[in-house]
């Protein structure tokens, strides 16, 4: 009985210099680190001990923690030590002791039209989670591993997955919160998505590291971000997008995001982690740089500078459902291995949301320069095309470097170039452009200044092609020709 008693004062003391400390390891709260355990139950009573307390710091020591859904709440932060690993358990083989699933239900969306993907639309479902929450971070150089999360867009509001088991969609999910920092960790094996952040304010990505199979960064009607010193590696899909869709249930605009000093790279999955860095076979998309396509409310006051693109698609501005994108900032970016397109801006009339909404997408004030790529494939050139109703106005390109693979053949010039319209938003679809270096449609205001274009093979189109384009000035433009060809040719 003494022995006991001696055993409960202690623990008691601990528990009173946890909170002193603003600490709460979880492994006070059952954790057990080895891999085999399920450590989510701990690890959200560590989070709840913490709210409850005012905030704190809910500490992972180096272990293992097999988990489900953790829930993340307001002044907390989740902190995961180096020799750290959070790991999404597989729902089909790991059970909680009540026999409930180990991961969070999907939300209701309360009967809304769901114009977005479910990935976009539910949050609950995830590994990490939050909603509502005020001051909230994830730190630490340790890793979260979603080996156990499916990447595949299969979770439906209420519905939980093969039956009594539910299945993890993403890493880290959150909504509907302020003043957010995830700083220092690694994802490998994300999920649907590594990280999406919708209608999320003040927030701070900083000196993370993402090697996924989807996508790395989704961030949805934001405003008031800094993202920087990030590695991102997605050979299946977008590296780092900004989007603008409904799951608010109205458009919201993405806004005041910089973004700088990244690095993007499409090599195949795990081998940005081991140093391997094995180039993936092009697919879908690998890599890139993307606004959209989600985008009902738009795009404003966008900056991204000083980051290399490696194995990657390049980089996609696509306004397609409706918003405004508008003061986009693109500078002193590198790009080596370019799949499909170097810089492709774009918009359409896809209209993915509320049908009594009429107004065409529009665009206008982008200004992208100082870009150097090789090895591009000359499937796309830069494109630049508005619609026939409403040009992209005011775009400048300038002090750009592209060397591209050639082999394009002189018919392309006439070519019947696919209005964007209702199309998916990708130029693959599309096929070669009509011009090797730069095809521009439907445009009021294109200036382009002290441009280089170079190939590989001989290509047999023209460097510029502009078709409906209005207020253009083409100075400096130093473009490798075949004999017969002309430097710019114009369609009105």
């Amino acid at each position: 009985m003494k022995q006991l008693l001696t055993i409960l004062i202690a623990l008691a003391t601990l528990t009173c210099v946890q909170a002193a400390n603003g600490i709460y390891n979880v492994r006070n709260y059952g954790a057990k680190g080895d891999g085999r355990t399920l450590d989510s139950p701990a690890i959200n009573a560590a989070i709840e001990a913490a709210a409850k307390d005012g905030g704190g710091q809910v500490l992972l020591p180096p272990g293992t923690y097999l988990s489900g859904s953790i829930r993340l709440k307001s002044d907390i932060d989740l902190h995961l030590s180096a020799g750290a690993k959070i790991l999404a358990a597989n729902p089909k083989k790991v059970k909680t002791p009540d026999g409930k699933p180990i991961y969070d239900e999907s939300e209701s969306f309360g009967g809304f039209p769901e114009y977005q993907d479910g990935g976009h639309t539910y949050f609950h479902n995830s590994l990490i989670w939050a909603e509502g929450q005020v001051n909230v971070s994830i730190t630490g150089h340790g890793m979260i591993d979603g080996e156990g999360l499916t990447k595949k867009d299969t979770e439906k509001a209420g519905q939980v997955q093969g039956g009594s088991i539910g299945t993890g969609d993403k890493a880290i999910a959150l909504k509907l919160c302020r003043r957010v920092t995830l700083r220092d960790i690694t994802i490998y094996r994300g999920g649907h998505f590594g990280i999406i952040m919708t209608g999320c304010d003040l927030s701070t990505i900083d000196n993370v590291t993402i090697d996924t199979n989807r996508d790395g960064f989704d961030i949805d009607c934001c405003k008031y971000m800094t993202i920087s010193n990030c590695r991102i590696n997605t050979p299946s899909d977008d590296a780092l997008v900004l989007k603008s869709s409904y799951a608010l249930k109205r458009p919201v605009l993405c806004e005041h995001i910089a973004i700088t000093n990244c690095n993007i790279t499409g090599y195949k999955c795990g081998t940005l982690l081991d140093g391997t860095y094995v180039p993936e076979p092009v697919g879908w998309v690998c890599g890139r740089f993307k606004l959209g396509t989600e985008s009902n409310g738009g795009y404003r006051n966008i900056s991204l500078t000083n980051c290399t693109f490696m194995y990657s698609s390049g980089l996609a501005f696509e306004e397609v459902d409706q918003g405004r994108m508008e003061n986009i900032v693109v500078s002193n970016i590198t790009m080596s291995h370019v799949h499909h397109y170097p810089i492709y801006i774009t918009t359409g009339c896809r209209n993915r949301g509320p049908k009594e909404v009429q107004r065409p997408s529009s665009a206008r004030d982008l200004q992208i320069s100082n870009i150097v790529a090789d090895d591009c494939d000359s499937l796309c050139s830069i494109i630049v095309t508005g619609l026939p109703e409403e040009p992209i106005r005011n775009v400048w390109l300038s002090n750009i470097r592209l060397q591209f693979k050639g082999g394009g053949a002189k018919e392309l010039v006439n070519k019947s170039y696919r209005e964007q319209g209702t199309n998916y938003p990708e130029p693959k679809f599309a096929g070669w452009t009509p011009a090797y270096g730069l095809y521009a449609r439907h445009v009021d205001g294109l200036h382009v200044n002290n441009v280089t274009f170079r190939y590989e093979r001989p290509d047999f189109r023209p460097a510029v092609v502009l078709d409906d384009v209005k207020n253009y000035s083409l100075d400096d433009i130093d473009a490798q020709l075949e004999k017969g060809i002309d430097k710019v040719v114009t369609f009105n």
